[in-house]
């Protein structure tokens, strides 16, 4: 049973995906908002998403903000006899800064949000529960909006110890290089000064050709007259 919208467009997109994913086997995904990290049964495998982005709706004041840094924790099973497995799965909330109300809110996402968490979902849960080569991951941080720096004082993760809002070191590379491929693709300003010196020259030759032929033109004209 769904209790918002959010959680069941995160059923729906994950029963999808799992269906493609893994045909044979059954899987269901349960909301535990008790969930705990690092607190696993035997046999349970975890997987902390730490940079999901939604959007924070205050059901005090009406106040809404975006976050890029909203923490989702996974704890997944497979139990290879049954051919069936169990993802159970918690949003951390955040508190609204503008009120100072106690009340923790939850995020709602966009689906294409979702489907990126969901495929990442699935990526870990390829790698630990069926030890097979999940992928890339989908990871995409510097072109996420958001609403200012994070204030760990008004996460529900933070206070519970999850130091989530720095990029990891894997992020930190993935946009080192991207940004080293955008600049090898971009002309140096030296460059870009040889280029302009060059056009200039060739634009003061071709003035000076233009020039010189409508000498000449007028000095055969001038010539036929006399």
């Amino acid at each position: 049973m769904c209790t918002s919208l959010t959680t069941c467009e995160w059923k729906k997109v994950f029963y999808e995906k799992m269906e493609v994913a893994k045909p044979a086997d059954s899987w269901e995904l349960i909301i535990d908002p008790n969930l705990k990290p690092n607190e696993l049964a035997p046999g349970w495998k975890q997987y902390l998403e730490q940079h999901a982005s939604g959007r924070f709706h205050c059901s005090w004041c009406w106040h809404t903000w975006q976050s890029a840094h909203v923490v989702i924790l996974f704890h997944m099973y497979l139990d290879r006899a049954q051919r069936a497995g169990s993802v159970r799965m918690r949003v951390f909330k955040q508190l609204c800064h503008e009120c100072g109300t106690a009340r923790l809110d939850e995020s709602s996402m966009l689906e294409e949000n979702i489907e990126g968490l969901v495929d990442n979902l699935i990526t870990s849960l390829r790698e630990q529960c069926y030890e097979e080569d999940g992928g890339q991951y989908r990871i995409h941080v510097a072109g996420r909006p958001d609403a200012g720096p994070h204030r760990p004082e008004f996460c529900e993760a933070c206070q519970e110890g999850i130091a989530h809002w720095k990029p990891s070191e894997k992020l930190l590379e993935d946009e080192a290089s991207a940004y080293a491929i955008s600049g090898a693709s971009r002309p140096s300003a030296r460059d870009a000064a040889g280029y302009s010196f060059l056009s200039l020259r060739w634009c003061l030759v071709g003035a000076s050709v233009c020039l010189l032929l409508v000498y000449l033109q007028l000095s055969f004209r001038g010539s036929a007259l006399l």
